[in-house]
């Protein structure tokens, strides 16, 4: 039987190795990289036990609950808990810090401050999915803007890079206003910000169709929704490799989990009343997104584009209103996560040889880097949602779900996979076949993956296509909570 204080244990593992590391000698900088490395695989592995102690069976609204007085007179508790879907976000980014450690080796400057920005984020993100405190949720989901926003900023690639951490920031804090705006709302009327106690209480409707909005605005630039989307791209293409890692396979998600664990529990009848325009922003997100791709010619745009017309099928799935389309939504965003960060890794790989990710420069590369060709083929076809991997699954259930909610807006977004199938294949067939490329001053040389990339890329295949062909993995953690939503949220409808 585990202590109640679990969870605290846990993530004060995390917290004391960042001190640790922020305290080294700068000039340790193998020393430092392998107790990072070291630090996010023990996490990965506490994760892993807390997984199998969690009960996913208990109708208990979470588990592993512990509680740390910060403003005891305002009743802000710093309570920490989880469900399945909290557990299921913790575990991916336990999972994907690790190759976000390994790939740093290609960092040249302020290594240590590289490091230590990476596990705030991993700390942040944690905090964000286990707290059961609206008040302390925003407070962390606002805390990871920092760290990456000195990411990009610092290590970005370009001379844009200070121009995409404004785009990051501004964006991000123009959304922060809003929802610290819904807090204060929120609190006059509830006077408290436990999750138990806003899950039971009834909102009129006015109320509800104001915070709607102004929780809606945060989470949609997060996701990112048509029109708020432009920062994504932006900041893809500037960010260093594990930034653009880290903003795809996991701050997107915040803006998912923001959409599932407060809007759609809270404030039901809004959804009702808003799901059209959710539907329109989605579908032309989906749209835009996919026929963009086709226009550029930066590979980090290309599946920066992708990414916002994935993350708009999942609000799909979200506002369906179903058990099939929640569940699968939250299916797409752990494999999202997962093929996101391959896809970003791979692309990585190219630059960090050739310092160019401009598509012109590349062309049969499979004559030459065939174990590269393979890993992105294998997760180009995991990026079309085929059969057999993690997307699929997710895909499937969303879509199933929406042919319940609405037959024609299923039709308008399945076109995104008919699209994501075209432009996947036509990306990877100029890369990897056609003449390949004479020698010139970007590409001189070609070099295909070393043994830790090779590891690195087998162990997220073998995750990916586990995912693929046992959904149970993910459904099974999540079920229960999804259930309590949609029970929660019929409740207060019937209420109206």
């Amino acid at each position: 039987m585990m202590n109640i204080n679990v969870l605290f244990i846990v993530i004060g593992y995390l917290i004391f190795w960042t001190i640790f590391i922020s305290l080294m000698p700068k000039s340790e900088e193998e020393g430092i990289r392998g107790l990072a490395l070291v630090t996010t695989l023990g996490f990965f592995i506490l994760c892993l036990d807390l997984w199998f102690h969690f009960d996913s069976s208990s109708e208990l609204a979470f588990q592993f609950q512990c509680q740390l007085p910060i403003i005891p007179e305002y009743n802000l508790y710093l309570s920490l808990g989880l469900d399945g879907i909290s557990l299921s976000f913790i575990l991916l980014t336990a999972f994907i810090m690790p190759f976000c450690i390994f790939a740093s080796s290609t960092i040249k400057y302020n290594f240590k401050q590289f490091i230590v920005y990476i596990l705030l984020i991993e700390i942040f993100l944690v905090l964000s999915f286990s707290v059961t405190n609206l008040f302390w949720f925003f407070v962390f989901f606002e805390s990871v803007l920092i760290p990456m926003y000195l990411l990009i900023g610092i290590w970005g690639s370009r001379s844009r890079k200070i121009a995409a951490a404004y785009y990051f920031f501004l964006y991000t804090l123009f959304g922060s206003f809003f929802l610290l705006c819904g807090l204060l709302y929120l609190y006059r009327s509830v006077e408290s910000f436990d999750y138990e106690v806003l899950y039971h209480v009834f909102l009129p409707r006015q109320d509800q169709m104001i915070l709607w909005i102004l929780f809606f605005i945060p989470f949609a630039i997060k996701i990112p929704m048509f029109p708020f989307h432009l920062w994504l791209p932006e900041a893809h293409v500037e960010a260093p490799t594990v930034g653009s890692v880290i903003l795809a396979s996991l701050l997107l998600k915040l803006g998912g989990y923001g959409f599932l664990r407060f809007t759609i529990p809270m404030l039901p009848i809004a959804c009702d009343e808003f799901k059209f325009i959710i539907y329109i922003c989605a579908i032309l997100s989906i749209l835009y997104a996919s026929f963009a791709t086709f226009r550029q010619s930066d590979l980090k745009r290309i599946i920066a584009y992708s990414s916002i017309a994935h993350m708009n099928v999942i609000v799909l799935g979200l506002f369906s209103g179903t058990q099939e389309g929640i569940e699968g939504a939250i299916y797409l965003m752990i494999g999202h996560g997962i093929v996101s960060t391959a896809l970003f890794l791979l692309v990585g790989v190219l630059y960090d040889r050739y310092h160019t990710r401009s598509l012109k420069h590349y062309s049969g590369l499979a004559q030459v880097m065939p174990v590269f060709c393979f890993f992105f083929f294998i997760f180009t076809l995991a990026n079309m949602s085929f059969p057999g991997t993690c997307n699929f699954v997710g895909e499937l259930l969303i879509f199933a779900g929406l042919f319940k909610s609405n037959n024609w807006i299923m039709i308008l977004a399945a076109t995104g996979i008919v699209l994501s199938a075209i432009y996947s294949i036509w990306l990877y067939n100029r890369i990897s076949f056609g003449t390949l490329k004479e020698p010139r001053e970007n590409v001189n040389h070609y070099a295909d993956l070393n043994r830790g990339e090779f590891y690195m890329f087998v162990a997220l295949m073998i995750v990916m296509f586990a995912l693929g062909v046992n959904s149970s993995i993910v459904t099974g953690l999540t079920s229960v909570a999804v259930r309590k939503i949609i029970v929660c949220a019929n409740a207060k409808k019937g209420k109206d």
